[in-house]
């Protein structure tokens, strides 16, 4: 179920830094009290393949996101201590070594069974036994969320497994939604900041098509 209009769960979990420090980190608390747009994005797996491509790429962008008052959080399923093995192992190891910004590890599942991006993909009951038998992973798709300053998503999106994001997307969106909150404009198909946006209304699309 989509959550985008909605506030993001109110809900506390495990995160990692980059020095080694476990602590509690609440997504919605973080945009209200810093007054911050979030970038949460999740992967499914440390130490595999297009995971640490992303991680490297939301880093490399940092300046970018630091510039638009912007925190971007890490996430997925796997532990702290994961984490931390994954954020000391050099990039030309396949490792995320240079990482700044905060990985959440929802080992419990609590935030990615809430928001639904787990790959279960079927459940089998035994009735002899009362079980239930998961199938798939367990672990999160590419799952991205733009939350604003007062904790209001305002973007979600989930890739498969094999599919690495384009960062520079996430960066348009937040111009886009930063020029409404700014201006009271709308902003059209493949709107980027210095472009022209335009009235919600019939005259504004008339105006706006008529020169597009």
């Amino acid at each position: 179920m989509s959550i985008v209009g909605k506030k993001f769960p109110n809900l506390s979990v495990n995160a990692m830094n980059d020095l080694g420090d476990t602590f509690k980190l609440n997504v919605l608390e973080e945009a209200q009290k810093n007054n911050k747009k979030v970038i949460l994005f999740w992967y499914p797996k440390d130490f595999t393949f297009v995971c640490p491509t992303e991680l490297h790429a939301f880093q490399a962008a940092m300046e970018e996101f630091e510039k638009r008052n912007v925190m971007v959080i890490g996430a997925s399923c796997d532990t702290p201590e994961v984490h931390f093995a994954w954020l000391n192992t050099p990039k030309d190891d396949g490792g995320i070594e240079g990482v700044t910004y905060p990985i959440i590890a929802d080992s419990n599942r609590n935030l990615s069974s809430r928001l639904g991006i787990l790959d279960i993909t079927g459940e089998a009951f035994d009735e002899e036994t009362g079980d239930v038998t998961l199938e798939g992973d367990n672990v999160t798709y590419r799952a991205t969320y733009l939350i604003d300053e007062e904790g209001t998503v305002f973007h979600e999106g989930v890739n498969h497994m094999p599919l690495g994001r384009n960062v520079q997307e996430f960066i348009r969106l937040i111009d886009a939604y930063t020029h409404v909150q700014k201006n009271g404009e709308v902003c059209p198909a493949n709107w980027e900041e210095g472009k022209d946006a335009m009235k919600a209304d019939r005259k504004g699309v008339a105006d706006y098509l008529s020169l597009n």
